[in-house]
């Protein structure tokens, strides 16, 4: 019996992904990586995160979605799971703004952060 477990995600963009988890002080590797969980049993994923336990975690593509996948038993990370995806998904968002619009022409004039936590971004698109 797999002890893995996936969380389905909104993540699509893989390197919006890298660039979250990177901003966030996590080391990870691009993939295809093996993800270990219990009794030996592994998983591949685009992206894996080593923790020290020898139980990773991991983002693999569905086929729409980066899901987390992890032995949810052995999590060992600084921020509960739940915790751990508002933060990769915040940072991912980010940077898929900032991806997009740079793409449009946009340029970012003003950038805040909040208290709550939240990011206020003022974009400016000049044009002829």
């Amino acid at each position: 019996m797999s002890h893995f477990s996936q969380i389905k995600t909104q993540i699509r963009n893989l390197s919006s992904l890298q660039s979250a988890l990177t901003d966030l002080g996590i080391n990870w590797k691009a993939g295809p990586e093996t993800v270990r969980g219990y009794r030996g049993q592994t998983q591949t994923a685009e992206i894996a995160i080593e923790q020290e336990n020898g139980y990773d975690i991991g983002f693999r593509w569905n086929g729409s979605e980066y899901e987390l996948v992890a032995d949810l038993q052995y999590w060992r990370q600084e921020w509960t799971v739940d915790r751990f995806l508002s933060r990769v998904t915040q940072r991912y968002a980010y940077h898929t703004v900032l991806n997009e619009s740079t793409q449009k022409g946009f340029q970012v004039t003003e950038q805040q952060q909040n208290n709550d936590g939240s990011i206020r971004l003022v974009l400016q698109r000049w044009s002829a």
